[in-house]
């Protein structure tokens, strides 16, 4: 039981320190390439797509080190389960037939 607890721990680790190296490896070419990328982002068309991409990209990369990281010091998020309701029947009320408008000529 404690050596797959061990290999687990090992595993996240090693999850944690890539997408970290993966996260601060984008930060620093974002920073140190920061007019050239602006000028690529900024010609319009669909170039213009390319923030979004890249937003994403750090986003993906950043979460999951975040979340090897919570793992790998302890912290994880606590799980419901889900609660079914129970069918009650309600008796629909009697519709009564709508008042009508007779006109005589």
């Amino acid at each position: 039981m404690a050596a797959k607890t061990e290999l687990k721990k090992k595993k996240i680790m090693m999850r944690a320190m890539i997408y970290g190296a993966i996260t601060a490896t984008l930060y620093a070419a974002v920073f140190s390439f920061a007019n050239p990328i602006t000028e690529l982002f900024a010609r319009g068309g669909l170039y213009a797509a390319l923030p979004i991409g890249t937003v994403f990209v750090f986003s993906f990369a950043h979460g999951a080190f975040s979340s090897n990281l919570w793992s790998l010091l302890g912290i994880e998020a606590i799980t419901k389960q889900a609660t079914q309701r129970k069918q009650v029947s309600v008796p629909r009320a009697i519709q009564k037939p709508r008042a009508r408008l007779r006109m005589s000529a």
